[in-house]
């Protein structure tokens, strides 16, 4: 009797031999090697990369149970290679976003040249390893050019005054932060003019000539400068959803014609910036300016933190975007910097920030000027503990600093 056709050569089996069941011992696995040379044992299990299963599927048409099937075609390989080059370009992507939005923001950032004193004049000594010593200034207007420049033909007397003045003290550890504000009527030696009021140094010589002031009244090194324009408060408190702030009583802004309400007041950008710069008709006048300056700021890192901002990346891009646009640097301040020192603070929380005044003893005339009469002996314990990175200890003699609770 002649066989059936089948589908490629078989040899001829005995009418009793019977087909052992798949994945019996002695089976050969389809498209394995059988017949003399074959590897003894059994072989290689069928499917990838020794996964039973994997690659094996119903018989195509044609395809009987006996003799040779016709090689398959392994899809796997291809489908894994196909989904690892999607997620590498998935991670290229957000790497190149991130990438992008660093970039963007290092160009928003204004940078100054000349603003730290030139190589070889007398200036204090290194500060304590690992802290960082800021001298930040606020300013109505920030300049679109440099505000120094060689032999003063960009900086012009009396062109920019500035009405905040803070020097922020970083210990090593980055566990705290300090903020000192200087009074900008306080009366002071200015290096070549005498004694004036200590804001008349940014107008007479800028950054460099005020960073001098400070060197020279404190004894404490300032490593870096940083300028922020008040206008860039408004997009900053609005990019938040508005700030709240406490006020401790009624008063009226002659200058704006607003009335402040005392209690908790919800601040958008525009009520900010009316805030942090009335001047007149405070009970404490500029000591009274000064602390709603430092409430408004503390009311900004608290938001930033609480407000959802940190897990919102759209909310944190728009944070970012208004932040990075309304300030300037001294031109040693590289975009590298910036990131180390944002991931140095990164754990640092908004009451970890210690706000003060620097001691005075009160207000006199000089001349027809009105000016802050600084207290020297508790001026220089407080100037001490920042330059030798005692802070902790001077704020368990002395207080932690100004009460930002409730500001008049």
């Amino acid at each position: 009797m002649t066989p059936p056709d089948l589908p490629g050569p078989s040899a001829p089996r005995p009418p009793d031999a019977s087909v052992p069941p798949r994945g019996a011992p002695g089976a050969t696995a389809p498209g394995a090697p059988s017949g003399p040379g074959a590897p003894s044992g059994s072989g290689t299990p069928s499917g990838i990369g020794g996964l039973p299963g994997l690659g094996d599927g119903p018989a195509a048409p044609g395809e009987g149970g006996q003799g040779h099937r016709r090689p398959r075609k392994r899809r796997w390989p291809r489908v894994l290679i196909a989904i690892g080059v999607f997620f590498a370009l998935v991670v290229a992507g957000i790497g190149g976003l991130v990438w992008q939005r660093q970039s963007s923001y290092n160009g928003n950032i204004g940078r100054i040249k000349g603003a730290l004193p030139e190589d070889g004049a007398r200036r204090p000594g290194p500060n304590v390893a690992g802290t960082e010593n800021w001298l930040l200034v606020g300013s109505d207007s920030r300049a679109e050019a440099a505000t120094t420049g060689d032999g003063g033909e960009v900086w012009k007397p009396g062109r920019q005054r500035t009405d905040t003045i803070m020097l922020l003290h970083l210990p090593a550890d980055r566990r705290r932060a300090y903020v000192v504000s200087f009074p900008r009527d306080s009366w002071v030696e200015i290096p070549g003019y005498g004694n004036q009021k200590i804001n008349a140094a940014f107008s007479y010589g800028g950054p460099r000539l005020l960073i001098k002031t400070l060197e020279s009244l404190t004894g404490v090194r300032i490593d870096h400068y940083g300028a922020i324009d008040f206008e860039g408060f408004k997009s900053m408190t609005d990019a938040l959803g508005g700030v709240t702030v406490d006020i401790k009583q009624s008063v009226y802004d002659p200058a704006r014609k607003v009335n402040w309400q005392a209690g908790p007041q919800k601040l958008d950008g525009e009520r900010a910036l009316l805030f942090v710069r009335q001047r007149y008709n405070l009970p404490n006048g500029d000591f009274d300016r000064i602390r709603r300056q430092q409430a408004f700021l503390s009311a900004l890192a608290k938001q930033a933190a609480a407000g959802g901002t940190l897990t919102n990346p759209l909310k944190l891009d728009r944070f970012l975007s208004a932040f990075t646009k309304s300030i300037s640097v001294d031109e040693s301040v590289s975009g590298g910097k910036l990131r180390s020192l944002a991931l140095s603070l990164r754990h640092l929380r908004a009451s970890d920030v210690a706000f003060m005044t620097t001691p005075f003893r009160g207000t006199g005339m000089r001349g027809k000027q009105s000016v802050v009469l600084l207290d020297p002996a508790k001026s220089k314990a407080l100037f001490n503990a920042v330059k030798t990175a005692e802070m902790p200890e001077y704020v368990r003699q002395h207080g932690g600093g100004d009460n930002l609770g409730t500001v008049s």
